[in-house]
């Protein structure tokens, strides 16, 4: 950092930036995947246990619901996700990343634990609207951490992975819904309740991890505490072994600092500055949230309906389809920072759309078992994981410091609504015609979706790879 006198004291110049991405990785690093990315952890437990608890809820004496109403739980957690991710992203923007990836787990925390008190329906729909509020939340305040501490040279690898280990959690929510929903060891009207604090027990351990890490120095280098942000920096490099001297001449970057940046300005530059950049983001969010949420939520219904699995056995199921997805972004992922992003999401996506058309007419066909169809789903989602995964990396990298958070819940808004909230919706009611042939109609429409945001990505993809974010957006606030 040079020193205060060498600006005008409206402005800042700083290497922060540089430093940042130059660092090699380090235990701070770890820390901070660790302690952010056990945030889709969380996310994979809710979604698999609301999944694969499905037959116990319609099971349940006091519950007893039918496969609409399975379908409208996982539609008031992907709402909840919704408003909780444009809230909270805005005030992630504004207060801080390390406030609001706090205040979120907490709100998260709450929400999950009290769903296992839910008496009637309604009760357990506005738990499960509250319990997607805190996650959708965390979406925001921890993408924009995680893109903001991490080397450019690896940020794709590490956010393709972070967003995959989504499926650890779902691994996890599925061993622990083979033991609670087994009759021969818990009663399954205690065992779903008993499910949803795991949840809670996994989140206090991310209280106790998260004191550890700081404020992004981006974040605040762009509020005029350049002091603060500064010593952060130091801290880390001295864990990572790297010694900084003023006069070693890093590249330096010119900002002007303000406490908020006008929401006019903001939403000026998503749709009118950075157009076709929306257009890519929006397209892949909303592709990407229908075809998952849309399997993913009802999967547990297909094999209850039409396979005869019992509810019990559904865990089991889960396992295999997990594995597939998490390893899609680990393998996968550092092609996104060598052949580059432009190309691995177009080929992602439309590999995924390709897969899933021809899983979906297998089905349609009856031509595979439930073990059989597991399988393939294995193998469509190690792909389809990489590119969802994709998605988050793409809008989270591609627009300005300033408006990150926020740009993040835009479009994560914007396209689970559109894509999660009706997918599930929709799946629920084509599964309760009884008809294959409906169903599958469901899955084309999905594999069509994939292969139109293919094509989008192949045209105006942003080429991100190993660059600063500085460099792939120009901060509002840049001073030349």
């Amino acid at each position: 950092m040079t020193p205060p006198q060498a600006a005008p004291p409206e402005v800042i110049i700083t290497d922060i930036p540089v430093r940042l991405d130059r660092l090699p990785w380090s235990g701070f690093h770890t820390l901070v995947v660790v302690a952010l990315g056990v945030t889709w952890i969380l996310d994979g437990l809710e979604v698999t246990l609301a999944g694969s608890i499905s037959g116990a809820l319609k099971e349940s004496p006091t519950l007893r619901f039918t496969n609409t109403e399975i379908g409208l739980a996982g539609a008031a957690y992907i709402a909840g996700a919704v408003l909780g991710a444009l809230f909270f992203g805005w005030l992630t923007d504004r207060l801080g990343r390390k406030k609001l990836f706090t205040i979120t787990v907490l709100v998260y925390l709450s929400a999950t634990a009290a769903t296992a008190f839910s008496w009637n329906v309604t009760s357990f729909l506005i738990f499960r609207f509250f319990t997607g509020m805190g996650i959708g939340g965390e979406y925001t305040a921890i993408n924009s951490t995680i893109q903001e501490l991490v080397p450019a040279r690896v940020r794709g690898w590490v956010d393709l992975v972070i967003n995959g280990s989504f499926w650890v959690g779902a691994a996890l929510g599925a061993i622990g819904a083979i033991i609670l929903l087994d009759p021969a060891i818990i009663d399954p009207e205690l065992g779903w309740r008993l499910a949803f604090f795991t949840g809670s027990a996994l989140g206090l351990i991310i209280l106790v991890l998260r004191r550890w890490i700081p404020e992004s120095p981006r974040w605040l280098i762009s509020h005029g505490r350049a002091d603060e942000a500064a010593k952060i920096v130091a801290r880390i490099e001295a864990q990572a072994g790297v010694t900084y001297h003023v006069d070693e001449g890093l590249p330096q970057m010119r900002l002007r600092p303000r406490a908020a940046t006008p929401l006019g300005e903001v939403f000026h530059s998503l749709f009118v500055t950075h157009r076709p950049r929306a257009l890519v983001g929006l397209t892949l969010m909303v592709s990407q949230a229908f075809f998952y949420n849309a399997i993913f939520f009802t999967y547990a219904l297909i094999l209850t309906d039409f396979y005869q699995v019992p509810s019990q056995m559904i865990g089991w199921f889960i396992l295999p389809f997990a594995a597939g997805n998490f390893l899609g972004p680990l393998i996968l992922g550092r092609l996104f920072d060598t052949l580059g992003r432009r190309v691995m999401i177009a080929a992602t996506y439309a590999i995924s759309a390709l897969l899933l058309a021809g899983t979906g007419y297998l089905f349609a066909q009856d031509a595979v078992t439930a073990t059989q169809l597991t399988m393939c789903w294995s193998v469509v989602f190690f792909f389809a994981s990489a590119a969802a995964s994709s998605a988050y990396l793409t809008v989270s990298e591609t627009f300005p410091v300033e408006m990150r958070a926020l740009a993040i819940a835009v479009f994560y808004a914007i396209g689970t609504g559109a894509g999660g909230i009706a997918g599930p919706w929709l799946f629920g009611a084509l599964i309760d015609t009884g008809s294959r042939g409906s169903v599958f109609g469901g899955y084309l429409l999905g594999a069509a979706l994939m292969l139109i945001a293919a094509i989008v990505a192949a045209l105006y993809a942003v080429r991100a790879e190993r660059r600063a974010l500085e460099e792939v957006a120009r901060p509002l606030n840049a001073a030349d």
